[in-house]
This record gives C-alpha cells, sequence and structure tokens, in this order.
C-alpha cells in the first residue's frame, strides 16, 4: 500500500462516509457521557470524559478491525449487509432514550459505565464501518482518528442539528443502507451475479436503499398519526370527567321535590 491512496477519491469519500456515520450512530455519545458523569465534580467530568472516551474507542477500533477480517469469511459479507439494512431501518424508527444509564458516584465506575454502553450500544457503528472500510484497516484507523474529535465535541451540537432537521437521520440511513447493498452485491459467494451485470447490481443497491427509507417513513407517519389521536383524546376526556361531577353536584342540590313531599308525609 502506497502513499498515493491517500490522494485517491475513493479513500477521502470513504473516510467521509466513516465520519457521518460515526456521527449518526455515536451522536448520542455525548448524552451517555453526561449522565454517566452528572454526580462528579467538575474536574473529575474532564477526567471521565477524556478516558471513557479514549477507553470506548480504543475498544471500538479494535472491534472494527475485527470485524473487517471477519467479513472477508465466506457469506458473513452478506449477512453483515443484511443486518446493516436492518440497523439503517431501525435508525429511522427507534425512539428509545439513556435512562437506564446509571451515574457513576466515582471516576472509576463513570468511566466503567461509559466504556460498558459504548460497547453495547457499539455493535452498529462496527458493522458500518467495517463494511465501508472493505478490508482495509487503514481507513478505519484514519476514519476514528478524525471522528473521536468530532464525536467528543460536536456530539451535542450534532444532536441539535438533528432534532431541528429530521432530515440528517434520512440522510444517515440512506448512507447505511447503500453501505448495506454494497456489502450484499460485494459478497464473493454472489460475484458471479454481479460482476457482469452492473445493472442488476446497483438496481439492488437503489432498492434497498428505497425500501429502507420508505419502511422507516411509513413507520414514523403512523407513529405520528397515533400521537395526534392521543392527544386529541386527551382533552376531550378530561372535559368529561369534568362534567360528571358538575352533573352530580347539581342532582344533589336540586332533589324531587315530589318524593321530599312524600318523605315529609
Amino acid at each position: 500500500m502506497t502513499l498515493w491512496i491517500f490522494f485517491s477519491v475513493e479513500f477521502w469519500a470513504a473516510v467521509a462516509a466513516i465520519v457521518f456515520i460515526d456521527l449518526v450512530l455515536s451522536g448520542d455519545n455525548a448524552v451517555v457521557i453526561a449522565m454517566a458523569a452528572r454526580n462528579l465534580k467538575a474536574e473529575q467530568q474532564k477526567k471521565v470524559i477524556f478516558w471513557g472516551m479514549f477507553g470506548a474507542i480504543a475498544i471500538r477500533a479494535a472491534a472494527t478491525i475485527f470485524m473487517v477480517k471477519l467479513l472477508a469469511l465466506p457469506w458473513l459479507l452478506l449477512i453483515g449487509g443484511l443486518l446493516l439494512a436492518w440497523i439503517s431501518y431501525k435508525l429511522l424508527v427507534d425512539d428509545s432514550g439513556h435512562d437506564d444509564i446509571k451515574a457513576g458516584n466515582s471516576v472509576a465506575s463513570a468511566i466503567g459505565t461509559i466504556i460498558l454502553a459504548d460497547a453495547t450500544m457499539g455493535l452498529d457503528n462496527v458493522i458500518a464501518v467495517a463494511g465501508v472500510a472493505h478490508e482495509s484497516w487503514l481507513l478505519v484507523i484514519f476514519g476514528l482518528v478524525i471522528s473521536i474529535p468530532i464525536i467528543i465535541w460536536g456530539s451535542t451540537l450534532f444532536i441539535k442539528l438533528i432534532n431541528r432537521y429530521p432530515v440528517i437521520i434520512y440522510i444517515g440511513s440512506g448512507i447505511l443502507a447503500y453501505t448495506a447493498g454494497k456489502m450484499i452485491t460485494d459478497e464473493r459467494r454472489l460475484a458471479h451475479l454481479f460482476e457482469d451485470n452492473p445493472v442488476l447490481k446497483y438496481g439492488l443497491i437503489l432498492l434497498i436503499i428505497i425500501v429502507v427509507l420508505a419502511l422507516g417513513r411509513w413507520k414514523n407517519s403512523r407513529k405520528e398519526q397515533k400521537s395526534s389521536a392521543e392527544d386529541n383524546e386527551a382533552p376531550a376526556g378530561a372535559a368529561m370527567a369534568k362534567e360528571i361531577p358538575v352533573a352530580e353536584t347539581a342532582a344533589g342540590s336540586n332533589p324531587n321535590p315530589v318524593q321530599e313531599q312524600a318523605d315529609k308525609s
């Protein structure tokens, strides 16, 4: 491998994809760090941020390099592509939070929480980056080196951008779906189907992207409709609850005069 690789368009396109994937899939690292270190003093939080991210990135880099080698085995590129396609869909529809991240009461426990949480939630990132790297450990390391400062100092800003411009998530999901399709079509055992048929190859990749984005959009629309319906039902239910006591009070304050006369007699 020569230094000329650093001047190739393919190399920098892959680096850009890795950085964007890291931001989309690791953009919530700032949330994890904040929740794990929230009970510590300011000077201790700096140590937790540095060593927690250092440990998490080191484990992720090692896991990604291992995954790069693993994907070279027969059929695993296909399996990894199918799994990444599912991950790209879940990225669009999964709105789970981080309420289960426990705050550490010491520097060591907070660092351990960050590393454990990142290792648990980082499988999607490992598969995606390994798919983009395509058997190149240099791309993995170079992409992570560029991503580390962006993730540490830019995660909070990126989360705000995602909340303001949800289309960013769809762009990220599209990149993941493209990577998934490329992994599937690059599977060596299926090479004979796509080598001489670029229309089939890129048609399948495009189909995967369209299906993932369409299903994600449909699912989110269903959730929005359900949420809107629940919001509309809540005021109606509250109004009925208020009317019932009023009716009962009115009935109690205005007794039947005939019945009252009968009681007196």
